[in-house]
């Protein structure tokens, strides 16, 4: 089985978003999401692994396994549940290089940028730079160890 590469998973998710007629469709199916993605357990829930920047409380954690960086969240709000659950699924498994790399255009190309209220935009950015930021300190981890 090949590894989708973070470019095709948002093209998949593009895609899907293309199907939605109206914001409200595009809300729903992001709402659907968040309740689709795998319960946190509780041990994580602590606030060292809060997102900060959020306006609502979002936890993440991320593990290596091999050469592969895996991401685990949970968020008290269902927008921000199924937008979280949208980054894992594109980031999530992914080699840590690729994931600093990540330009994540599928963001904009969904129109998440212009529809989503300032706050939780800063909150979408705010998790992708804690995204990134546990890639590049596996990455340094590496370096340091090797």
């Amino acid at each position: 089985m090949t590894e989708k590469t973070i470019e095709i998973i948002e093209e998949e998710i593009i895609e899907e978003f293309s199907l939605f007629d109206s914001w409200d469709d595009k809300y729903e199916y992001i709402i659907d999401l968040g309740k689709k993605l795998p319960v946190l357990p509780s041990v994580h829930k602590i606030d060292e692994n809060r997102v900060r920047g959020c306006q609502s409380t979002v936890w993440l954690v991320a593990e290596r396994k091999a050469d592969r960086v895996y991401y685990q969240a949970d968020s008290d709000s269902v927008i921000v549940k199924g937008l979280i659950s949208m980054l894992i699924r594109v980031l999530s498994g992914q080699r840590a290089d690729d994931i600093i790399e990540a330009k994540l255009g599928f963001i904009q190309a969904i129109g998440m940028t212009t529809h989503l209220a300032q706050t939780r935009s800063n909150g979408l950015v705010a998790m992708v730079k804690q995204m990134k930021s546990y890639a590049m300190a596996f990455k340094l981890m590496d370096k340091s160890s090797g």
